[in-house]
């Protein structure tokens, strides 16, 4: 493809070898500086007449090129980390050479991990991951997937630097391909389940709500009157955080859409208890959710595996009134009720107001404890909670008929047998996101001719053959075998489409991709450059906000290692999990739509929060009581919260749960930051820690261990990264001393000289690094858009990108563009 902005071609080469040489060079150096120094304190035990614990290093090859050298580098490294050689009645290096040595041998296991895992620049064959494959059937057959999950039974995608998405980790193993047979017969089955048009029903229940087993004393109460909700579904044990409808355990009966009307009312918002007994912020009006559950897949009154959030509501104090929600449902799910901002755990409520208001309650004869207790505060009490009086369902809705999953592959006529190639061809077309060939209908089409021939009927045996067709590897994969030209490493127009449009939608081409690649105009940058803006205004690009987030950040692994529930029960009263990713998703949003800097996500003065957020960064008051569970933009007084460093979903997926620590902080900020991750361990070498002993505090104990020469190159990059971040707590919050009280100290000084005081002084040093921070940003762009890892054949067109990012003002939706048209983004 010709672009009056790329360099010659000879330029190019020129400057690759360049490149390569420089590499070699340094490579030569590192060696000669390795051997030198094992020739003279190591050889005499590890040579050719003694291999002390079998081991010679004389024959150590380098630079690295198998595993085993990786291996056998990193034991040399561990070895001088736990000062055991050489022995002491050797000859002992100084400190300097020690300190050397270990950078010489760190660059060469960094650079021989990149050279083992190297795909020379080209993105390996790639099949589509789990979330692309469950978007892509749910696009090809019109299918509402909210409840809908056909991929439960594969095999987690392999994560490669945060990316889920890279080519040669998403290995496709004989149980896979067992679960693609399955998964294609749930997907063609669903879509085709109803074949006449379902009639309206309608559902009413009143007088009899019947909860869990725990809630048997509402009978006594007040006779099953109502279905009453305490808890939000964070609670431990739950105990009416979920109000199911049990008299409709069976559900829907066919998929579509639901009018569900609730008549309820907010329950003593005004209690005179504590509110430190709920964890509540009674500021807040009380919210009514509705989520679905299936009695097949676990108890209704728990939580459940597929239960997302399909519509909200505040209520109102003291008077029962009538709500009504639009929901899509399943066949065999029935709707529950949640209480989005219920107290955390209503079982220790009940023990503490009864002792604590034990005047307030009439006096009771008898034995105590949880039952007696839940039996006199919800009876006589001011327990706060959601009454729920009456709940009629009507469905399903049906607006057209057939349904949008059949004309989907029916188009609008009726099913012949005479149709069946017609279909097939259109089906496979895109499916396989370029015009099917004939010898691939030809395939497809001899499948249902021998379903026919075993006696199927016409219409069955077109459902096998599109079952066949999402089992193909032209529809599995984004670019297959036979397509790959070593000649030619431009991606062909339907390629180019594919790909834009995994990158920026997680899913197959729309029609408008598929007609410009199809005219050829899509390759053209000005063409390019629109459809890569017209896919980002889309809400359907939140699939990008989502991915590249979780690929970039980690966010994917935020609750992995949950807050503890006892330190941080914040954390979950106040469901801050959801909202912290949120927070940093709508910031991210903000960027690409009003095209901002990308220097904002090191340091800005504002973010989006609820109230929630906001009381965890001490700005309560900055979101309303009557707005809390909206997000705001709102702006800092103060310079150390903003940018993502400020944010509550980094400072939470960077700790442990339990406790901060300045070192995996500080080697998240370099990866995810700036870009230079340290070395990794092979992953049979475990971590060595060296002897701390006598350390007071945390930086005592990190200044101890960068004394020990062996560590010191690596942990002073890594400490004072982290020690900045010290004054943020494991979930995010401010604080300034550590829980027994020693004051933290968020100074540091970085490799180059440059000092700071805390985490503001930090990110203004930061900013001054916009480039780098740049370059990193512009990787991880380029490697979530390709699939692959970027290498440093990369190199010279990633310089191009910042080059032009930094000339058009950094905004983020000009770095995207950019990406889209470059040369790196538009080959195989």
């Amino acid at each position: 493809m010709t672009n009056a902005r790329l360099l010659p071609l000879r330029m190019k080469v020129s400057v690759l070898l360049l490149l390569v040489s420089s590499f070699a060079i340094r490579h030569s150096s590192l060696a000669a500086d390795v051997q030198s120094f094992l020739k003279t304190y190591c050889i005499e035990c590890h040579g050719a007449e003694k291999q002390k614990g079998d081991r010679r290093l004389d024959q150590l090859s380098l630079p690295v090129s198998k595993v085993d050298t990786l291996i056998e580098l990193q034991d040399i490294i561990d070895q001088l980390n736990l000062g055991e050689m050489p022995p002491k009645k050797a000859k002992q290096p100084d400190a300097r050479e020690v300190r050397d040595l270990v950078a010489s041998l760190t660059q060469l296991v960094a650079d021989g991990h990149a050279k083992l895992s190297s795909t020379g620049g080209q993105t390996v064959l790639r099949r589509l991951n789990r979330r692309e494959y469950i978007n892509t059937v749910s696009d090809l057959f019109a299918l509402n997937m909210t409840m809908f999950d056909p991929t439960t039974k594969f095999p987690r995608d392999q994560i490669v630097q945060h990316m889920d998405n890279v080519g040669d980790a998403l290995k496709t193993s004989g149980y896979l391909l067992a679960q693609y047979l399955d998964a294609a017969d749930q997907v063609v089955e669903k879509a085709f389940r109803v074949t006449e048009r379902p009639r309206e029903q309608t559902w009413r229940f009143a007088g009899h709500f019947m909860q869990q087993p725990e809630l048997r004393a509402h009978e006594e109460i007040f006779q099953f009157r109502y279905l009453c909700l305490y808890e939000n579904a964070n609670s431990s044990q739950p105990e009416g955080a979920y109000g199911p409808l049990l008299d409709f355990a069976q559900g829907v009966p066919v998929d579509g859409w639901y009018e569900i009307k609730v008549k309820a009312e907010a329950k003593h918002r005004d209690t005179p208890y504590d509110a430190q007994i709920f964890g509540m912020d009674f500021a807040t009006p009380f919210r009514l959710a509705v989520v679905p559950g299936n009695a097949k897949i676990g108890a209704l009154h728990l939580q459940q595996p597929i239960e997302p959030q399909l519509g909200e509501v505040v209520v109102k104090d003291n008077v029962p009134e009538w709500h009504v929600f639009k929901v899509w449902l399943d066949a065999g799910y029935s709707p529950r009720f949640t209480f989005p901002n219920g107290m955390i755990s209503v079982r220790n409520a009940y023990a503490q107001i009864y002792n604590r208001y034990r005047s307030s309650f009439p006096a009771r004869t008898g034995r105590g404890g949880i039952v007696a207790n839940r039996i006199s505060v919800i009876k006589d009490g001011q327990l706060p909670h959601i009454r729920i009086h009456e709940v009629q369902i009507r469905g399903p809705l049906v607006g057209q008929w057939p349904p949008a999953s059949q004309q989907a592959i029916l188009g609008d006529r009726p099913f012949t047998p005479e149709r069946t190639r017609e279909i097939l061809e259109n089906f496979a077309t895109r499916a396989y996101r370029r015009p099917a060939r004939a010898d691939e209908v030809d395939r497809l089409l001899a499948v249902t001719e021998s379903r026919v021939r075993q006696g199927h009927p016409p219409f069955e045996a077109l459902k096998d053959g599109l079952k066949a067709a999402l089992c193909s590897p032209a529809f599995l994969y984004l670019a297959e075998p036979e397509a790959i030209n070593p000649t030619n490493r431009a991606l062909s127009a339907h390629a180019l489409a594919s790909r834009l449009s995994y990158f920026l939608w997680s899913t197959t081409p729309d029609a408008e991709l598929t007609r410009l690649a199809q005219t050829g105009a899509l390759s053209k940058p000005d063409v390019l450059v629109a459809q890569t803006r017209r896919l980002l205004a889309s809400p359907r690009s939140e699939a990008f906000v989502t991915g590249f987030l979780d690929s970039w950040l980690n966010l994917r692994s935020l609750g992995d290692m949950a807050p503890d529930r006892g330190e941080f029960r914040n954390y979950y009263a106040q469901n801050l999990q959801p909202a912290m990713k949120r927070e940093t998703q709508l910031f991210t949003r903000h960027l690409i739509d009003k095209n901002e800097s990308i220097v904002q996500f090191l340091d800005s003065d504002y973010t989006f929060a609820n109230r929630p957020l906001a009381r965890l960064y001490g700005m309560a008051d900055a979101v309303s009581g009557a707005e809390g569970h909206e997000f705001h933009r709102i702006k800092f007084t103060t310079p150390q919260r903003g940018g993502l460093l400020g944010q509550g979903s980094v400072l939470t997926v960077s700790a442990n749960g339990v406790e901060t620590s300045p070192v995996t902080r500080g080697v998240w900020l370099l990866e995810n930051i700036l870009g230079t991750p340290p070395a990794p361990l092979p992953d049979n070498v475990p971590p060595i820690d060296p002897d701390v002993r006598g350390a007071t505090s945390m930086r005592d104990i990190l200044t101890k261990h960068r004394n020990n020469p062996a560590c010191f190159e690596c942990h002073r990059k890594i400490d004072p990264l982290g020690f900045a971040l010290e004054s943020f707590d494991p979930i995010g919050a401010s604080r300034s001393r550590y829980e027994k009280g020693a004051p933290i100290d968020t100074s540091g000084e970085l490799p180059g000289g440059q000092t700071f005081k805390d985490v503001a002084g930090l990110k203004k040093i930061l900013v001054e690094r916009k480039d780098q921070f740049g370059r990193m940003l512009t990787e991880r762009l380029l490697g979530y858009a390709c699939g692959r890892r970027i290498e440093p054949l990369d190199r010279l067109e990633v310089n191009r990108i910042v080059k032009e990012l930094a000339g058009r003002g950094y905004g983020f939706r000009d770095l995207i563009e950019i990406v889209a048209v470059s040369t790196v983004f538009q080959s195989k």
